[in-house]
């Protein structure tokens, strides 16, 4: 089985466009989505619409669940607050059904458990930032006991591609693009965003596990940061004051130029 994992799309249609025109060529058996479908972006109705006409399995993220009004959202900073409201507005009574029947966790075949922000705790763990080792070996450790038996645990909202690889008690930081993994061997992975890339690149990032060869491929694609960007400018919906992360910069700098131009 080839598994295409994605997270983070965060209602960017361009970049779930072209990550699914990507991936139409990796021969996956099955998409999985780490949550946060909505948030951010301008286009929360079509990319639902296009995960569930893939029949994705998705989890849900801490955006999907304040959305839906399953959660308070007190986590989420000014700009993601108001993000939520403005999608709430915008979407319909099926979409909206969709986001709260959303399960926290799924098992994939008992080979790959899938969540949003952590495996652990029970409660909450949607909004748990694996961003420590200490975060991350709590998560590794609820792997290591899951009844299930799997033995990768592939979780989003960091918004960073990463793979953390659990043997003999320690944590082992994996770099290369193509990952064997090994049998004896925990792995935590996160494929990266799919929507709102961050960090020194700004393309789409997702990842295809390949469970019977055992092989995890991470993958870039690019698409028009720009369209995205006006399209967020317009509707009020990036930071009225503050930071703007430095690889998001050029691209509403260049599409403020497109939206003034037409």
């Amino acid at each position: 089985m080839r598994l295409a994992l994605i997270s983070d799309v965060h209602a960017n249609l361009e970049a779930l466009t072209a990550t699914f025109a990507d991936l139409s060529a990796q021969s996956v058996d099955r998409i999985v989505c780490l949550g946060d479908i909505v948030g951010y972006n301008t286009q929360p109705a079509e990319c639902i619409a296009l995960l569930r006409d893939s029949s994705a399995t998705c989890v849900a993220g801490n955006h999907d669940l304040a959305v839906c009004k399953r959660s308070a959202g007190k986590t989420l900073n000014t700009t993601a607050g108001r993000a939520v409201a403005w999608t709430r507005q915008r979407l319909t009574a099926d979409d909206l059904a969709f986001l709260h029947r959303l399960p926290l966790k799924a098992n994939i075949d008992g080979r790959v458990l899938a969540v949003h922000g952590a495996l652990h705790p029970e409660i909450g763990s949607e909004t748990i930032t694996l961003d420590s080792a200490e975060r991350r070996m709590l998560s590794s450790k609820a792997l290591m006991a899951h009844p299930s038996g799997a033995r990768i645990c592939a979780f989003g909202h960091t918004h960073r591609a990463c793979v953390y690889e659990y043997r003999n008690g320690e944590e082992i930081f994996r770099l290369e693009r193509k990952i064997r993994l090994r049998d004896d061997a925990f792995y935590l992975i996160n494929p990266g965003s799919v929507g709102e890339p961050r960090f020194n690149d700004h393309r789409a990032s997702y990842m295809v596990l390949d469970l019977e060869r055992r092989i995890l491929t991470v993958r870039h694609v690019a698409y028009d940061a720009s369209a995205s960007a006006a399209a967020k400018r317009k509707a009020g919906l990036v930071p009225r004051f503050g930071f703007v992360p430095e690889t998001l910069r050029g691209a509403i700098a260049k599409g403020l130029r497109t939206f003034s131009a037409a």
